[in-house]
């Protein structure tokens, strides 16, 4: 009820948010209350952004245990229900396979050799042949039966894995908050006005919640947007695939990329990508707010042949947020490209980022 709440009062700030952008979608929204600190009262601003989005990461974390758990109870009850079913059919399994171990389906088959008419031997015939297509129905639902409780089991050990790897991670990220917030506890205590520190923290705090969080993602979306249309792009430019034998490269230039998002989405006017030293870096600024992005590509190929695009670094007004925040939009906006959609009949094997360049090597995939 309380997230409920909380998401009903977000919802109602991002209205007058949602027309301000709209009306003036190239000046900051809002003043950001951190804008005018000094070094050390930044640094505690960074930690209580930290804090904030580990917290928001702790709720997450929950919800997945939660979820997992109700799965895990269900394949538990599903199970047992299984085990209940497959009982009487193992008892029934039991005894033909012990009627073929004792030779007993033998002594039928003998019994045909044994009629004294055609007439004797074609309904001993339909009666063998009777038994032996419900000797094979009950064991082949015996086999089906059995095969699903397996399946069942496997599901279940990986749930039972998956929850003790989000209890885990719950139990660290619960420690990280509590040091972060010993630490600002201390830096608050030993400033020079405590109590303005306070203010300025819980003013900040607010402010990236109802603003700070929402610009990002409306960048990050727009960029998972664009994203979509870039084999259209790359096949378009002329010179950007080059051939040799059974071997493609693409070459994307920066500034090609750059031109290409702000023709995409006017978000872009002052935003720009750069290419080097393997990182790709993208940042822009609009008013007060700024933003960068440092990350890099590497090649997937499951579920299916891919270049990803992993966030390793971002600073928001000059504040960098947490590893949780940036693997928390890289899982909600899919910033990577498919080499399929531009040469179905490839697969990417290289991709590398030099001075204002960026290299994807594909090769036939046979």
């Amino acid at each position: 009820m309380k997230d409920i709440i909380r998401r009903m009062r977000l919802a109602v700030l991002a209205v007058p948010i949602l027309l301000l952008s709209l009306l003036h979608p190239g000046q900051a929204l809002l003043a950001d209350p951190g804008m005018s600190a000094d070094p050390d009262q930044r640094q505690l601003l960074q930690k209580s952004l930290s804090i904030v989005e580990i917290d928001h990461e702790i709720e997450r974390i929950t919800n997945r245990q939660e979820q997992t758990q109700i799965e895990i109870d269900k394949l538990q009850a599903e199970m047992k229900a299984k085990e209940e079913q497959i009982e009487t059919r193992r008892e029934r399994a039991g005894v033909i396979i012990r009627s073929y171990y004792m030779g007993e389906r033998d002594n039928l088959f003998t019994i045909l050799f044994s009629a004294k008419s055609l007439s004797n031997l074609i309904e001993l015939y339909g009666f063998y042949d009777m038994i032996m297509d419900q000797d094979k129905t009950v064991l082949d639902a015996y086999q089906s039966e059995y095969q699903t409780i397996k399946d069942t089991k496997r599901k279940l050990e990986r749930s039972n894995n998956q929850l003790a790897i989000i209890k885990d991670n719950l139990i660290k990220q619960r420690e990280r908050v509590l040091a972060l917030q010993k630490e600002l506890d201390s830096g608050i205590a030993g400033s020079s006005d405590p109590e303005s520190m306070k203010k300025l923290i819980k003013e900040f705090t607010a402010y990236w919640d109802n603003v700070g969080i929402y610009e990002v993602k409306r960048y990050f979306s727009a960029l998972s947007s664009a994203m979509d249309d870039l084999p259209e792009f790359v096949q378009s430019k002329k010179g950007a695939i080059r051939t040799n034998g059974t071997t493609y490269n693409i070459e994307v230039n920066e500034n090609d990329l750059n031109e290409f998002l702000r023709n995409k989405n006017e978000i872009f006017k002052n935003f720009a990508f750069h290419f080097k030293d393997g990182k790709i870096i993208a940042e822009g600024k609009s008013g007060s707010l700024s933003l960068q992005v440092e990350g890099h590509y590497s090649i997937e190929n499951e579920p299916q042949n891919s270049i990803l695009f992993h966030v390793d670094k971002l600073v928001f007004n000059g504040l960098e947020l947490p590893d949780t925040t940036c693997s928390q939009l890289e899982n909600e906006f899919d910033l990577g490209f498919y080499p399929q959609q531009i040469v179905s009949f490839v697969k990417a094997t290289d991709v590398t980022s030099t001075d204002q360049v960026l290299h994807v090597t594909l090769k036939l995939s046979m």
